[in-house]
């Protein structure tokens, strides 16, 4: 009797929750065999993203594709199976000199992951996107043949797979640069805005930076709208250390991470609570600015510090809405959202505004181009669909774009992209609901 492999599976919002087939292997004979046997399949990698993107009715997890492959110190080149987690790949590298060229705001999420979704971070405006330092990688595809893509062999699928929401095969292998560095700590300034004029006008002044991002509390309305405080850092060099980091530049005390036991209760997360914290937060920083060295993780990663903190949503769960807005009129089409956001009352916990370079024209599937993007988190309730669909129409309004890894709910507005690659196998949930959606 064959095993029962159907089970719920969710991704980190924890909306949806869907009963489908999962399984998951570690040698590539048995892939080609899984794959050969199903119609269709999307690849799972650690479940970190927020909306359906790697849900559907077959999912393969690469979990047990864990291994590394190869570690070029001389030059900082990596090789590893597409399960291995970007933390992974930090505990070998950082103690070595290296860190990833771009990360985003959670290090627990897989390299096939950050190749499909071709994540980016707080320093697009400087180096792009992950598929930037990416030489190769092996995809499977629908016949169960493995082939190699790069730039130069099999470019096609190398660029289709790229940002293509795991929508051309399963990624076996990904081959990528890494950074050097001095030390594991970052160089900070923290500057406070009062509203919205003033946090664009101090984005365009740390152009030069190549790390920048700014907390913004989405429920202030007047002279008060888009009060926010700005993040910018550079990696310390070992000379700029305090003393009692400059000892051992390169490795970083363990922490304690304290854990989420529970879902909280749906009354917790409100309005009034989230004012409250974001209010709390702005006033933590007495001085309008701040200079201080942090380690990498509390600059790139301070969320992954609490365990399971996606439970402080609820059972109900919720999604994460990110958009980006041409940079030309950015900062009116942010004006628009943050208004509607705080007429709402539906506030996000946590709202974070970034600044996008120039895209690559030959990644075609990725999310990024020149502008601002606003990533909020939203708790599920009966008033969100209508929140989603008035954002999803400001958007379109100004030429924007929705994030497909963090979409579970937007509508009307998405781009065509994804139609770009559809294929006769690897399909997702959340490539259905488009297709149907625009349609």
């Amino acid at each position: 009797m064959k095993p029962n492999f159907i089970q719920k599976v969710t991704n980190w919002g924890n909306f949806p929750v869907v009963e489908k087939e999962m399984r998951s292997e570690d040698s590539f004979k048995k892939i080609k065999e899984f794959v050969l046997n199903h119609n269709e399949i999307i690849a799972r990698g650690n479940g970190r993203c927020y909306g359906d993107a790697s849900l559907g009715e077959t999912i393969f997890s690469t979990k047990k594709l864990n291994k590394f492959i190869s570690f070029d110190r001389l030059n900082g080149i990596i090789e590893c199976e597409s399960g291995v987690l970007l933390s992974d790949v930090l505990e070998i590298s950082v103690p070595q000199g290296y860190f990833l060229y771009v990360t985003p705001g959670t290090k627990f999420i897989s390299v096939g992951g950050a190749v499909a979704s071709d994540v980016h971070g707080k320093n697009h405006h400087a180096e792009g996107c992950f598929s930037e330092y990416v030489t190769e990688f092996k995809l499977m595809t629908e016949n169960g043949n493995i082939i190699t893509c790069s730039r130069e062999e099999n470019s096609d699928k190398f660029w289709a797979t790229i940002g293509g929401m795991g929508l051309t095969g399963i990624i076996l292998t990904v081959k990528f640069k890494l950074k050097n560095i001095e030390s594991a700590y970052i160089r900070q300034e923290s500057i406070k805005a009062e509203n919205l004029d003033e946090i664009f006008r101090l984005f365009e002044e740390s152009e030069n930076w190549t790390y920048t991002v700014a907390w913004i509390d989405c429920l202030q309305k007047g002279k008060n709208l888009g009060r926010s405080i700005l993040m910018r850092g550079e990696h310390a060099f070992q000379h700029e250390l305090p003393q009692n980091m400059a000892k051992q530049p390169l490795r970083l005390k363990k922490k304690l991470q304290p854990t989420v036991p529970f879902y909280f209760p749906g009354f917790v997360l409100n309005a009034l609570t989230v004012k409250i914290f974001n209010l709390l937060y702005y006033k933590k920083q007495a001085k309008k600015e701040v200079k201080s060295f942090v380690d990498y993780e509390t600059f790139f990663y301070p969320l992954d510090a609490i365990n399971d903190w996606n439970k402080i949503y609820g059972k109900a769960g919720f999604i994460q809405y990110q958009m980006v807005i041409p940079k030309e009129t950015g900062k009116e089409g942010m004006k628009q959202i943050l208004e509607t956001i705080a007429a709402s009352g539906n506030g996000s916990f946590l709202a974070v505004l970034k600044l996008f370079g120039k895209n690559n024209p030959e990644a075609y599937n990725s999310f990024p181009f020149e502008g601002y993007t606003l990533a909020l988190d939203f708790k599920v309730n009966s008033k969100l669909e209508k929140l989603v669909e008035k954002l999803d129409n400001i958007v379109q309004q100004f030429g924007g774009r929705i994030y497909l890894t963090k979409d579970s709910m937007s509508r009307s507005s998405l781009t065509n992209y994804l139609k770009n690659i559809q294929s006769s196998k690897f399909v997702s949930l959340q490539h259905k609901r488009i297709i149907n959606n625009n349609s």
